[in-house]
């Protein structure tokens, strides 16, 4: 079992996952939001709709889904940078959103952009260059429907070694 499928493997652990959100996510785990499936080529994460989650206009706040939108496109990078050597960094460099309807229930984003991270996280290591993949997460509410678009442009470099 390769690093990227020893992390998926902890992703779909939910205590384990609980407990790297709690650490390293802290406003993602009170906000209820969990991974209900990865794979090498897709996330699929679901953001609750309640107190933490909704605006004074009774549907869920932008941020709350540019949250979990992030997380469907970043935990497939997480996967393929976990435990490479050499380290690979990561970063959002861009982000656009697009809000089709208001979301007022749970909202699932999917992302399906697997290949091309893994891709461009290989390139990375075989160049030494910084590589530049947009990866798109869709919102799907309960009845189906797409409620919003997000596309964020990730970067990532081969870490470099410190001086002392």
């Amino acid at each position: 079992m390769n690093s990227a499928e020893k992390f998926r493997e902890t992703v779909r652990n939910k205590f384990k996952f609980k407990l790297f959100m709690l650490k390293e996510l802290p406003s993602a785990f009170f906000s209820g939001i969990n991974v209900t499936e990865i794979t090498e080529e897709k996330a699929v994460v679901r953001i609750p709709f309640k107190y933490l989650t909704k605006n004074p206009f009774k549907s869920m706040y932008f941020a709350s889904q540019a949250m979990a939108a992030e997380l469907s496109t970043g935990i497939l990078a997480l996967s393929q940078i976990s435990g490479r050597k050499p380290p690979v960094s990561m970063l959002v460099f861009d982000m656009k959103a697009h809000f089709s309807k208001k979301a007022r229930t749970a909202v699932n984003f999917v992302c399906e952009n697997g290949k091309e991270i893994k891709a461009a996280v290989e390139e990375t290591i075989k160049t030494g260059e910084g590589i530049i993949v947009e990866a798109k997460s869709l919102g799907y509410d309960k009845e189906g429907d797409i409620v919003s678009e997000f596309t964020f442009v990730w970067t990532f470099k081969v870490k470099q070694k410190r001086q002392s």
